[in-house]
């Protein structure tokens, strides 16, 4: 029996194409991981220079702020949730989300940077 050389059988195709696109095991612990990094996508480091708590307001020494295409600098900020400025106090190292609310420059989230 006389074999042709450069040609595969479709069933064998077939075979290795559905093989190939096996996804690989999911580690245990990859949907943790994968939240913390969205989570902490587009946070911005920055410092706690001043907690106005009459007015919802808070001045940050930050980072560029590459979402408002804004360099760092020191600026003050509105706080969508004004719960969040009692527990904050002038110097305390921050990670923080903002955007622009209603035209105003706006903490939307924020954590302690460790």
């Amino acid at each position: 029996m006389r074999m042709k050389t450069g040609t595969c059988s479709l069933p064998l195709l077939l075979a290795l194409s559905a093989a190939s696109s096996i996804p690989a095991p999911a580690r245990a612990d990859a949907p943790a991981a994968a939240a913390a990094a969205a989570a902490s996508a587009g946070m911005v480091s920055g410092e706690v220079r001043k907690v106005d708590r009459d007015a919802g307001k808070l001045t940050i020494r930050h980072g560029p702020l590459a979402s408002l295409n804004m360099p760092p600098m020191t600026m003050v900020f509105r706080v969508r949730d004004a719960a969040l400025l009692a527990q904050l106090k002038r110097g305390d190292r921050i990670r923080f989300v903002a955007d622009r609310v209603d035209g105003a420059f706006t903490v939307t989230r924020l954590e302690a940077d460790e």
